[in-house]
C-alpha cells in the first residue's frame, strides 16, 4: 500500500537578506545591496533581479509583475527581500 503524506507548509529560517533601492529616473534605476548570507547564492539571485528590473522604473506596469517574480524567487529560494521605493507604499497604489 502506497502512502502520501502531505507536505505542511513550514516557517524556516531565511538564508540571506537582500534590499532593493530604487535610485531615481536616471539609469540605472536600482541598486541591489545584499546584508547576509551566501555570497554565491546572493550574487546570482542579484543577477536575475538586474535581469527583471534592468530598464523599469516603479510606475512601468512591468515593474508590478516583475516584482511579484522577484518575491516569489525569495520566498522560494528563502532569501528575504524588503524593497525601497523612496515613497510609501500606498501612494503607488492610488
Amino acid at each position: 500500500m502506497s502512502q502520501i503524506t502531505e507536505q505542511s507548509p513550514e516557517a524556516t529560517e531565511p538564508v540571506g537578506q537582500v534590499s532593493i533601492v530604487y535610485l531615481g529616473p536616471i539609469e540605472p534605476h536600482w541598486d541591489i545591496q545584499t546584508h547576509w548570507g551566501d555570497e554565491a547564492a546572493l550574487e546570482a539571485f542579484r543577477e536575475r533581479i538586474i535581469a527583471r528590473l534592468v530598464l523599469l522604473p516603479p510606475h512601468d506596469p512591468q515593474f508590478r509583475r516583475n516584482r511579484e517574480r522577484i518575491n516569489r524567487d525569495g520566498e522560494r529560494e528563502g532569501i528575504e527581500v524588503t524593497w525601497d521605493l523612496g515613497y510609501p507604499e500606498e501612494e503607488a497604489d492610488a
